[in-house]
């Protein structure tokens, strides 16, 4: 036992030792000199918005402008029924109703052609991984567009609700 302990010293010690290769600095490191503040400049690629795309939109842009015109006449009609609607529950109020949901209904198109230019804007992304600044600019000036006769349809069917009552 006495010559295990001078063995077991000697290993403890030698656990001590420094490893061997480089030491560690604590010099600045080259990531450490990049100041965080600073904006970090992509480089982009500047093209024109995808051909195929622009068609897309257009095409949605289009379908909704000429459902906006089945909306005007399907709404007029319900403003002119809403005049003679009378009493809820009453014949003439019936009438106004059925002419405000045909008007409701006539706004379909454009709600579909909204959730179109969306999916439009997810197949991008799904597809390409991102959307290209020109491209993204076009989608949003087409949700723009279309979502200003969203809008504009759905504050004359809360008039006529108002309107109409019941």
């Amino acid at each position: 036992m006495s010559r295990a302990l001078p063995l077991a010293a000697m290993f403890a010690v030698g656990a001590c030792a420094a490893p061997s290769g480089p030491t560690p600095t604590l010099a600045p490191r080259a990531a450490e000199a990049i100041d965080p503040r600073v904006p970090v400049v992509a480089a982009t690629v500047q093209r024109q918005v995808d051909p195929t795309l622009a068609s897309r939109l257009a095409d949605l842009i289009g379908r909704a402008q000429r459902a906006e015109g089945a909306f005007v006449v399907a709404a007029g009609e319900a403003q002119r029924l809403a005049g003679f609607a009378g009493a809820p529950q009453s014949e003439g109020w019936i009438v106004a109703q059925q002419a405000l949901t045909t008007a409701v209904a006539a706004r379909a198109p454009i709600t579909q052609a909204l959730a179109d230019i969306d999916a439009t804007g997810s197949a991008q992304i799904a597809k390409n991984g991102g959307i290209a600044p020109p491209d993204l600019a076009a989608i949003e000036a087409a949700a723009a567009q279309v979502g200003a006769i969203d809008r504009s349809q759905a504050q004359v069917i809360e008039q006529l609700q108002a309107r109409i009552g019941g």
